[in-house]
């Protein structure tokens, strides 16, 4: 075969393929799909396989980290430097459904929940009876520390 029409159907292919390419691009906003059973947790390490816990944090770079339970999502924050800045975006996904993504900071929160990493959280987008809101579920978290499970903060801070 003639190298220039190796070239020209090397070209064609990859023109052709661009538009797929571009498809799989994540979004600049927003939460995007997690591959349940596939994706691992961005601090513990583990596969990220209930729906109903999961949570993502986009930082201001619009970088996507994923969780497998708020706790974790809590905890990772809190030691970046720029877990004030009003730009990045945080989601934790409505254990009602398991389907739909919502604010993390405006869903309030199911105490004494058996989840993934023990942190005891559910997020449902209502304020029911027994829930609490972000801030009291978040200054718990922390005071309670890390989960047992997870590697040590030097871990995943490097």
């Amino acid at each position: 075969m003639c190298r220039c029409h190796f070239h020209r159907r090397s070209v064609l292919g990859l023109l052709a393929a661009a538009p797929l390419l571009a498809a799989c691009k994540e979004p600049d906003e927003g939460p995007v799909e997690i591959r349940w059973g596939r994706e691992t947790c961005t601090i513990c390490g583990m596969i990220i396989s209930d729906a109903r816990y999961a949570a993502e944090i986009r930082d201001p770079e619009k970088n996507i980290f994923k969780f497998d339970d708020i706790g974790d999502a809590v905890h990772w924050l809190s030691v970046q430097d720029w877990k004030a800045d009003p730009t990045l975006e945080f989601w934790v996904r409505d254990s009602n459904t398991g389907k739909d993504w919502l604010d993390a900071r405006k869903a309030f929160y199911h105490p004494d929940t058996i989840s993934p990493m023990d942190y005891g959280y559910a997020a449902v987008p209502t304020n029911e009876p027994g829930t609490v809101t972000f801030e009291v579920m978040r200054a718990a978290v922390i005071l309670r520390g890390l989960s047992s499970r997870c590697l040590p903060v030097e871990e995943w801070t490097k």
